[in-house]
């Protein structure tokens, strides 16, 4: 039961990431732009080595692909990129939902604040979520429908191996045809 309400957090956390991170037009997440001075000396690109601060983050709205309100911020890696690792992060505020969705690879998600409900499924159930609090993790397999909900504002962290996509359900929940 718990690892079935873990694996049903994860999905919709990384459901949450790969919507934010795609690019306007498609469901891909691509990498942000430059960063910081402070960040630069403190990052090194690749897989292998990253380390940055909170402060060294760029967060920006979320890409077309989530609904309003949702902030990104890629930590490591092209979230777009064909079999490359990529870690983000998404802040989203105080009620915010993500209508059910699919990622065609594994997503991890960790809760940094906030809570973070998740649920399984083709269609999006309140009685189907289940709360992850911060420090709690998640994996939501591939091609596996899930949505999600929050709870405070949250702040999520997302990593995989890309390309990080999003594909709504119901193509009427995606924003983009709103």
């Amino acid at each position: 039961m718990f690892v079935s309400r873990l694996t049903l957090g994860a999905a919709v956390l990384v459901t949450f990431t790969l919507t934010a991170c795609s690019d306007g037009g498609g469901s891909k997440i691509t990498s942000q732009g430059t960063r910081t001075a402070a960040a630069s000396s403190r990052h090194s690109e690749g897989a292998e080595h990253a380390m940055l601060g909170n402060d060294d983050l760029n967060w920006g709205p979320a890409p077309a692909v989530l609904p309003a309100g949702a902030q990104i911020a890629v930590v490591q890696g092209d979230p777009g990129a064909a079999g490359k690792i990529f870690t983000l992060r998404l802040r989203f505020p105080n009620g915010y939902v993500l209508a059910p969705h699919t990622h065609p690879e594994e997503e991890h998600v960790t809760v940094l604040t906030g809570t973070f409900l998740a649920g399984m499924g083709e269609n999006f159930s309140n009685d189907a979520l289940v709360a992850i609090q911060a420090g709690g993790f998640m994996t939501m397999p591939q091609n596996q429908a899930h949505f999600a909900r929050t709870t405070g504002i949250t702040e999520v962290q997302v990593h995989g191996i890309g390309p990080f996509q999003l594909t709504y359900v119901h193509p009427e929940d995606d924003p983009r045809n709103q």
